[in-house]
């Protein structure tokens, strides 16, 4: 069989969908079009052939959104796929209509809403209305959290009995070990994602920046890119001395390894990567109550959950992390360990993707 799989970067697909692609290609030929990454190399080296398709991520030009879908109605055309796999809104929407035209067999994957249904308004309306378009004669959709999934229902866009919730990509818990908790007084807090205003960073610099004021010896760790303009703001927190920005990392095991906690105020999530793969490696937790974060994390026992947008209720979990004990803060890591391989373990995810695929074809 060959089956087409598309979506909006390599760097979501290498990492966190990978192991997934490892098992179609024992079986199926494995065509992906997303716009050229380093990370498509290692997936061409494991035997996905690759088609350069250019996005503007979150660009709202319909001319080049035109241009993509007819781009995307040429590849469906030539490469004839026996079935389809969508992540991220663009491929989501255009290739979900055009496989519904063509009979070709697809599978959806909302990896999160994003902003657009966080601000509302009419683009939310268009926005939905297109999804409904292109999720018609979907076999399955997938989300990654279920107040994603009750508002596609609520809003129909999808019927309930295809409307399936997995554990976001889950955790390669294998790759992800427990490691030793570390010792030393200064307290190190560790931010893994992209630089901006939706993903909390506002929040996490006055709650650091309370805490500084406070005396308490801490830090703060970013790995990510600015999406952005933050960088003067982060050169300046460097200058004070702490936060310590490394930019994007190939491999963030090493830093996940050095904290003492993981934090992500994000606004809102399909589920957090972040989040599984820190507390897979014995890190506590510290995150928004919000759907894709709060899954990730049982509150006071492997970690603590705080107020969306709220500086003041995340200053006072980090601050309340800080004065636990040694011993305690070493056993949340493990606890997070265990709750990461009961639910989140990446292998139960591929076993339900791949029974979907084989009773959808």
């Amino acid at each position: 069989m060959k089956i087409l799989i598309l979506t909006n970067n390599d760097v979501g697909l290498y990492k966190f969908r990978g192991e997934l692609i490892q098992e179609l290609l024992k079986r199926h030929k494995v065509i992906i079009s997303l716009p050229y990454g380093e990370l498509v190399e290692p997936l061409k080296k494991q035997g996905c052939q690759f088609i350069n398709t250019p996005i503007d991520r979150r660009g709202k030009n319909p001319i080049l959104d035109f241009k993509l879908f007819l781009t995307y109605r040429k590849i469906l055309k030539e490469e004839s796929p026996d079935f389809i796999i969508t992540y991220t809104i663009k491929p989501n929407i255009y290739c979900g209509y055009l496989s519904g035209i063509l009979k070709i067999p697809y599978i959806v994957n909302v990896t999160g809403l994003g902003s657009v249904f966080e601000r509302g308004g009419i683009l939310k309306r268009i926005i939905i209305r297109m999804y409904k378009r292109a999720l018609k004669n979907a076999r399955a959709v997938f989300f990654e959290n279920e107040e994603n999934r009750q508002i596609f229902i609520s809003e129909e866009i999808v019927r309930e009995n295809i409307a399936i919730r997995l554990m976001g990509a889950g955790v390669n818990t294998e790759k992800y070990v427990l490691t030793e908790y570390p010792q030393g007084k200064k307290i190190k807090f560790l931010y893994m994602g992209r630089v901006m205003a939706e993903k909390g960073v506002n929040e996490l610099f006055e709650a650091m920046k309370r805490l500084i004021k406070d005396g308490i010896d801490c830090e703060l760790d970013i790995i990510g890119t600015f999406e952005e303009n933050y960088k003067e703001e982060v050169k300046r927190y460097e200058l004070d001395g702490w936060l310590h920005y490394h930019g994007y990392q190939k491999d963030v095991r090493p830093y996940i390894e050095k904290c003492h906690c993981i934090v992500l105020p994000s606004w809102h999530e399909g589920m957090s990567n972040t989040n599984l793969e820190g507390a897979s490696s014995g890190r506590p937790v510290i995150t928004s109550c919000v759907s894709g974060c709060k899954e990730s994390v049982i509150n006071g026992k492997t970690g603590f959950i705080f107020e969306k947008k709220n500086k003041n209720d995340l200053y006072r979990v980090m601050r309340e992390f800080i004065f636990l004990s040694y011993e305690k803060k070493k056993e949340m890591g493990v606890e997070g360990r265990k709750y990461m391989q009961k639910v989140f373990d990446r292998k139960k995810v591929i076993e339900r993707t791949l029974l979907y695929i084989k009773t959808n074809y």
